[in-house]
């Protein structure tokens, strides 16, 4: 491991820290600066030449400030003729804009892979894109993870005879009953619509939910709409308790509030892919590490194994 080099940005110093601890390396130092114009310049502070560098930066809020941020880290490391460069995007932001459904409307996402290559990363490696599609807009090899051995592992803990696992729309149907084989569970799935101003409607739930202990499961959780939305088919349809589980618990706008003021609601579970800010103070939140799942993706990458065998359960 003596040629793997991590640095990390400003959006997750602590997820990097974490990194580093299970790698068995040091997090490298390094040094944004703000200059009188509003620019950004970045310096990494360790030697970066030939080395296999990994730069560790979830695109979290504010997303354009850390998305520059990491535009220039991985500059400075291709200036510092590193052998290598890749970006550790735990949450890959801009996966929601993944096609032109309006007219005149951008593609974030393809164009934030473009910009990412053309910056000089040789690789990515992410964690739960929001579209699968996201993963062909790099022209440069993305490894791909999931959550759903972290969230499974928790839920584990549980008497999970009476459970079932909810999907709140069709698009995640498919990662929902994986997460429901690993717990050997039934599951369910919302119909859902949505409309401009953001505004989301659930027709109805398909699959039966009442009597049951639901585990509500969904990527991210930014505003909390939808969740919130699906909620009340739950108690109307009898169900007996529900968790919520997320990978990206971003919870914009007292969406964390929300959700824990519903007093049918138990536990609320997401991972650390982006800092949860009050976390340590709300009852109801659980945050899982996925610096693990991480780190030995990165060990593997950097030896040359097989990263898909982390998929395994």
């Amino acid at each position: 491991m003596a040629d793997l080099t991590v640095f990390s940005g400003t959006a997750h110093p602590g997820l990097a820290a974490e990194i580093s601890a299970a790698l068995g390396v040091p997090l490298q130092p390094s040094r944004v600066q703000r200059f009188a114009n509003d620019c950004l310049q970045v310096q990494l502070q360790a030697n970066c030449r030939e080395r296999d560098v990994f730069l560790v930066q979830p695109l979290n809020p504010p997303v354009q400030e850390h998305l520059v941020e990491l535009l220039l880290m991985i500059n400075a490391a291709r200036g510092a003729s590193a052998s290598r460069i890749t970006v550790v995007i735990p949450h890959y932001a801009y996966a929601r804009s993944d096609k032109k459904d309006a007219p005149r409307i951008s593609i974030g996402g393809r164009l934030v892979a473009d910009l990412l290559t053309a910056a000089g990363a040789d690789r990515v490696l992410t964690v739960a894109l929001h579209s699968p599609q996201v993963h062909g807009f790099f022209s440069v090899p993305v490894d791909h993870l999931h959550a759903l051995g972290e969230l499974a592992g928790h839920f584990r803990r549980h008497d999970l005879s009476n459970a079932v696992v909810v999907s709140p729309d069709l698009g995640y149907a498919k990662e929902a009953s994986a997460f429901a084989r690993r717990l050997g569970a039934g599951v369910a799935m919302g119909a859902k619509q949505r409309y401009e101003n953001d505004r989301v409607e659930i027709s109805t739930v398909i699959g039966e939910v009442r009597g049951k202990d639901v585990i509500v499961i969904d990527d991210e959780i930014a505003k909390g709409s939808t969740v919130l939305e699906l909620l009340g088919h739950l108690r109307r349809q009898g169900a007996r308790s529900i968790r919520v589980a997320c990978t990206h618990g971003l919870f914009c706008g007292g969406a964390l509030e929300r959700l824990g003021a519903q007093d049918d609601v138990l536990e609320i579970v997401c991972t650390n892919t982006i800092p949860v800010d009050g976390a340590e103070h709300h009852p109801k939140l659980v945050v899982l590490s996925i610096a693990p799942a991480l780190a030995e993706a990165m060990r593997r990458i950097h030896a040359g194994e097989s990263v898909s065998e982390l998929f395994h359960d």
